[in-house]
């Protein structure tokens, strides 16, 4: 089940890199950094992720991000998802899926959720995402609160 909204971020993709190919498979190596804000803080997101296109033109992929906030709160984030292009150039939308890892106590409930996120880019390389907890089908704090 979607849970409550955890944060989102803009920014840019910074490099764009050719790996080697793993049998048929091209991978590239996508890197950005934008800003944004993660339970009510602050946060520069800078990462990177691999990306593939696999059979029927379903765009997969792999990442690492680091979240600092400006106190140097830092989040650790690892996921990966699917999507599909929608455009030309960058343009594409993905749903991702990760977990966090932290030992920042304002950030630190994102170290007990998993979370999911709709990532979309624009053809120039912008990007924006948005994330929510995903709960399993459990109740999120804020429906729990409301409930009591």
């Amino acid at each position: 089940m979607l849970g409550d909204r955890l944060g989102e971020s803009a920014g840019k993709i910074t490099s764009v890199r050719i790996l080697p190919s793993e049998g048929e498979q091209v991978w590239l190596e996508v890197s950005f950094q934008g800003r944004g804000n993660l339970l009510g803080q602050e946060i520069t997101d800078t990462g990177t992720y691999r990306q593939t296109i696999r059979r029927g033109g379903v765009l997969y992929g792999e990442g690492h991000v680091l979240m600092m906030s400006p106190a140097g709160d830092l989040v650790d984030w690892v996921g990966g998802g699917v999507g599909r292009p929608t455009g030309p150039g960058y343009k594409a939308s993905f749903g991702v899926f990760g977990t966090a890892q932290t030992r920042s106590e304002k950030l630190g409930r994102l170290g007990e959720v998993a979370d999911v996120i709709e990532y979309e880019v624009e053809e120039d390389g912008s990007y924006r995402w948005t994330m929510w907890e995903w709960t399993g089908g459990g109740l999120t704090e804020s429906q729990a609160a409301a409930a009591q």
